[in-house]
């Protein structure tokens, strides 16, 4: 076939073009599709920007919960501050109710430590008035025969502790160490074998009757009351429980011989 002339308007040469003429409408004609295709997979790319979180978990999960409580709550500034706040306004709070919590504890520690569980059978000897005083002064006495080493003994003396700052103004309490060679005289007259011995006498120094070893509180109790009421009986004159052997103990020389100890 003859090649065709078509004239240039524009610069008035001519020339022949190669191929079809045909084919080439159909290319220029057929491209806008896939360029009015492109703006359709824009968004579907913008739509898959969200599914992608879960490829990227950790990364892009946060920044919507971080959205969603900013826009609950509305205002960027509100919720930034509401989360550095939230911890910050309470552990004042708390610090200073922690603060006030602890010294009332600390009081109570040393108060009950002071009273009740820390009371030593250092402490009672200290409390405790001389043998010939607590015989002279008109008053009924409870003596208490003990040892350092007496397991018993310790474990009773914060009860004897309550006891004594209870009737203290009307009974007389007295402690004698049966380690002290001092007192082998009182120890074979109340004939003690077993210790913590509490031997309750009345206002005339006669023995009323003995406790021996662990008992409940309330035998202790009841006996003193019925001293300090003059009262002509104790209600347990006679009571033994669980004690330490008298005759294990192990005998020293006080330095002091007015220690009543």
């Amino acid at each position: 076939m003859a090649a065709c002339v078509s004239p240039n308007l524009v610069s008035g040469q001519r020339f022949s073009p190669i191929g079809n003429f045909k084919h080439s409408s159909q290319i220029l004609y057929k491209s806008p599709r896939p360029f009015l295709l492109r703006p359709r997979r824009l968004p579907s790319i913008a739509c898959q920007a969200d599914p992608t979180p879960s490829d990227s978990s950790p990364v892009t999960e946060k920044p919507p919960a971080e959205t969603n409580s900013v826009n609950e709550e509305s205002g960027q500034v509100v919720t930034s501050s509401t989360g550095a706040s939230l911890p910050e306004l309470p552990t004042k709070e708390v610090n200073k109710r922690i603060a006030v919590l602890s010294t009332v504890a600390a009081l109570g520690l040393f108060l009950s430590a002071r009273l009740d569980f820390g009371v030593s059978l250092r402490d009672l000897t200290a409390l405790a008035l001389p043998y010939e005083e607590a015989l002279s002064n008109g008053k009924p006495t409870v003596v208490e025969f003990y040892a350092d080493w007496c397991e018993v003994c310790r474990e009773l003396a914060p009860e004897v502790y309550k006891v004594e700052q209870q009737y203290r103004d009307r009974v007389n309490f007295v402690m004698l160490n049966v380690d002290n060679t001092k007192w082998e005289q009182e120890i074979d007259e109340f004939g003690v074998e077993g210790i913590p011995h509490f031997a309750f006498l009345d206002k005339d120094g006669n023995e009323e009757g003995n406790v021996v070893g662990r008992l409940p509180g309330q035998y202790l109790v009841e006996n003193v009351d019925a001293l300090a009421c003059g009262r002509e009986s104790i209600p347990h004159a006679r009571v033994v429980g669980q004690y330490s052997n008298a005759e294990a103990r192990r005998v020293h020389q006080v330095a002091d011989p007015r220690s009543h100890g």
